[in-house]
């Protein structure tokens, strides 16, 4: 089975068809591909995420997400934050520096061309 069959089979409410997991934008794609290589790299377990995203989704919930599945991505890409910060593979500090910096980057750049960071953008 392929990283993304058994995080499909191992986690659920992930958005899927017959094929497996769908994304609406690419950044979603992108998210769950960096959570299958962090996984694989043994930074955490797929209970220990469906754990964290299960906790990040219910905080949501309290905070007023009518989860209606279109904000399911986002809970993915907190819980990644999160357990990236507290496995110390980077804290949130460097996440929001590159967040920023790629926010800047994404700004000058004309639409339908690549995003490229240069060092300007983390000033």
């Amino acid at each position: 089975m392929d990283a993304a069959a058994r995080a499909t089979a191992e986690i659920p409410g992930i958005p899927r068809d017959e094929g497996g997991p769908v994304f609406r934008e690419p950044w979603e794609a992108h998210a769950f591909a960096i959570a299958l290589t962090l996984n694989q790299r043994g930074v955490f377990t797929w209970t220990e995420w469906a754990a964290a995203l299960a906790d990040e989704i219910k905080r949501a919930q309290a905070a007023g997400d009518p989860d209606t599945g279109e904000t399911y991505y986002r809970h993915w890409l907190a819980t990644l934050e999160k357990l990236v910060a507290q496995k110390g593979v980077a804290s949130m500090d460097t996440l929001d520096r590159y967040r920023d910096a790629w926010d800047h980057a994404a700004d000058r750049t004309p639409h339908g061309k690549p995003i490229e960071l240069k060092p300007e953008d983390f000033g």
